[in-house]
């Protein structure tokens, strides 16, 4: 029997696609927000979809923030399934009253009667001197909220499956994409299909050291993997996916079998997503076997905007291998051809730009 030939695509043509097939299944579907109607459609997400349907199902908003996230959450109390897009994380804060108090409450408040089926795109990332305003991570942020689903895809696969399953869930999500995946290539099937909410995925096995991750760093630890490989050491990667609802029982099973963990933060390590697995692998494990855990993630100051200073901040394939080394207690040789000549905030030599 023959295998199906691969479909690949980038993970920004997976999110468009998406869109595409479930505006068409779905008429109460509508996507709205800045630049989704502009020629390169929010980084070739929302591209060409203002040709294909018309002006009331896909729009530009003023630049007014919690304005049109009420407006939102209004049309989702009404029966429509918005979905709103932000180009950068920090153009949300703009509206966290409404996302907050508003969208995340309205299932509890009303006993279950009215649900606010909104996703809310927002891209995280960083590169070219945006700095402190525009190159910040906040997953961290939402995930604290009762209320809120927080989902962090990191392939094309992934990017269609879970935007499809956020579009109908009944509650509001917020759907993180990271720039630097938009142009990532990945297998993608042309269907209609879902990937759940709330569980992790085991990218790559191994029985040495678990590393756990998510969103755009995944792309650093299957390379870390390789490494990895090349100087006998197994390693197990864990993609997260989702944020909340998480999934443990992926995570705590690998432990249980290597004893070590490195978990690779996007964002902030003080008060992040990687000390909340820490923390929640200790209460389950700590008192049945012996753990070493490290976590790392970006440099607990503002996000620099020079070159000279952003390769002090982020976590790369380098310090990935640093702590591994500190973990395990031995040394790890990077072969030349995983060594790395591109600019710290550039993800390889086709990344042209920031828009």
């Amino acid at each position: 029997m023959q295998n199906k030939k691969k479909r690949i695509i980038t993970f920004a043509e997976a999110i468009n696609e998406a869109l595409k097939q479930y505006m068409l299944k779905d008429k109460s579907v509508i996507v709205m927000g800045l630049g989704v109607d502009d020629p390169g459609g929010v980084f070739g997400t929302t591209k060409k979809l203002n040709i294909k349907f018309p002006k009331d199902r896909i729009f530009d908003l003023p630049t007014s923030e919690n304005s049109f996230t009420g407006f939102a959450i209004g049309l989702a109390l009404g029966g429509k399934k918005p979905i709103i897009t932000h180009q950068r994380v920090e153009f949300s804060m703009l509206s966290m009253e409404q996302i907050i108090n508003q969208a995340a409450k309205w299932f509890y408040m009303s006993g279950g009667k009215a649900s606010v089926p909104l996703v809310i795109r927002l891209i995280i990332g960083r590169g070219w001197g945006q700095g402190p305003q525009h190159s910040q991570s906040l997953e961290v942020l939402f995930s604290h909220i009762p209320g809120l689903k927080v989902v962090c895809p990191s392939t094309p696969f992934e990017a269609k499956g879970m935007l499809i399953q956020s579009i109908e869930d009944k509650n509001p999500v917020i759907f993180f994409e990271h720039r630097w995946l938009h142009m990532t290539k990945g297998n993608v099937p042309k269907k209609f299909y879902k990937i759940p909410l709330g569980k992790t995925k085991v990218m790559k096995t191994g029985e040495d050291v678990t590393i756990i991750s998510f969103s755009y760093m995944i792309v650093e630890c299957l390379r870390v993997h390789k490494i990895l490989k090349e100087n006998n050491i197994q390693s197990e990667i864990i993609n997260i996916r989702s944020l909340n609802p998480m999934d443990m029982t992926k995570i705590l099973n690998s432990v249980k079998k290597t004893k070590r963990v490195l978990l690779v933060d996007n964002g902030w390590k003080n008060y992040g997503i990687g000390a909340e697995i820490i923390a929640s692998i200790n209460e389950k494990l700590g008192k049945d076997i012996k753990l070493v855990c490290k976590r790392i993630g970006v440099t607990q100051t503002p996000i620099p905007s020079t070159r000279s200073l952003a390769k002090y901040s982020y976590p790369n394939t380098e310090i990935i291998i640093k702590n591994i080394e500190k973990l395990l207690g031995k040394s790890i040789k990077i072969s030349k051809k995983f060594q790395s000549n591109v600019p710290i905030d550039q993800p390889d030599r086709t990344f042209l730009g920031p828009f």
